[in-house]
């Protein structure tokens, strides 16, 4: 039943991974906390997790043309090399015992940044579109790079919920084609940073095979789920949903760990609803113009 648990887990994030394109682990991390892991532990366990859904979601958006291989490349390496001095940070902090209290933090700080940015930024990434030859800058690449590996390996998360709101803002990348670049990226990043904790630290990888299990199967269905919906649409979920993760982590720093956990099954629960309801509608649409004579 525990491991049945965790592949339904998987399954929920992953959806939202594919969706969002944030690789899952910035959700991932905070709830296996909120489930008694210690934030290495977690961290750990969220990484490999986070390896299979980018690979899983990966195919779904090069389907859908999402991906920008080029700047892809360049976010990803640039996030790699910054794994390698993220790692050391980490054992410092767990070494002083101040990781219970400094992981949290940290989500806190980053995840209220961007959920204001988002939400702010909503309806200008929908009515604002680059030119076909749009050309990011590869210094700008290179930074944003740099900072979500480093943030990636410091809480166990894909870097994608940094990386792609600085995508949209500073590279001039619709909502959509950003999540796919993202998570080309990310799987780039989580393997070096996986593979940098995995000598180090004890984890059970029987969750995390669960966990990845249910990756694989909610990744496919999250990235098809970004056709039924506009990009505004999108921009405006992810920072509701970036509120909903710190409201979460904030309510595990005093203790009310259940209540975390009723949170975040509230907004998965809306946000399934919400996606069901547009696929019904998107579906009755098209069935209503095949049968038009």
């Amino acid at each position: 039943m525990e491991y049945l648990l965790f592949i339904t887990l998987g399954g929920l994030i992953s959806v939202l991974s594919g969706f969002f394109g944030v690789g899952g682990g910035f959700i991932l991390t905070p709830t296996l906390m909120l489930f008694g892991f210690s934030p290495v532990e977690a961290i750990t366990t969220s990484l490999l997790f986070s390896i299979g859904t980018s690979l899983s979601g990966i195919f779904a958006h090069i389907r859908m043309k999402n991906i920008w291989l080029k700047q892809g490349l360049i976010l990803g390496l640039s996030g790699m090399a910054a794994t390698q001095a993220a790692h050391p940070f980490v054992l410092f902090l767990e070494e002083k015992g101040w990781d219970a209290w400094a992981v949290p933090l940290f989500y806190i700080i980053l995840l209220s940044y961007f959920a204001l940015g988002m939400l702010k930024r909503g309806k200008k990434s929908a009515n604002t579109a680059p030119s076909s030859g749009h050309s990011p800058s590869i210094v700008k690449m290179v930074l944003i790079g740099f900072f979500a590996g480093f943030v990636s390996t410091t809480l166990g998360v894909g870097g994608g919920f940094i990386m792609v709101p600085l995508s949209v803002a500073y590279l001039g990348m619709m909502p959509k084609k950003a999540v796919g670049t993202s998570l080309f990226a990310i799987m780039l990043i989580v393997s070096a940073g996986f593979l940098s904790y995995a000598s180090t630290v004890s984890i059970d990888y029987w969750i995390g095979i669960s966990l990845v299990t249910g990756g694989l199967i909610g990744s496919q269905f999250g990235a098809k789920l970004t056709s039924y919906f506009e990009n505004e649409e999108i921009t405006y979920m992810l920072g509701a949903l970036y509120m909903a993760t710190v409201a979460s982590v904030i309510l595990k720093l005093i203790h009310l760990n259940y209540t975390g956990l009723v949170l975040m099954a509230i907004f998965v629960g809306g946000f399934l609803v919400r996606s069901l309801v547009k696929m019904h509608k998107a579906n009755a649409r098209t069935k209503a113009k095949k049968e038009r004579p």
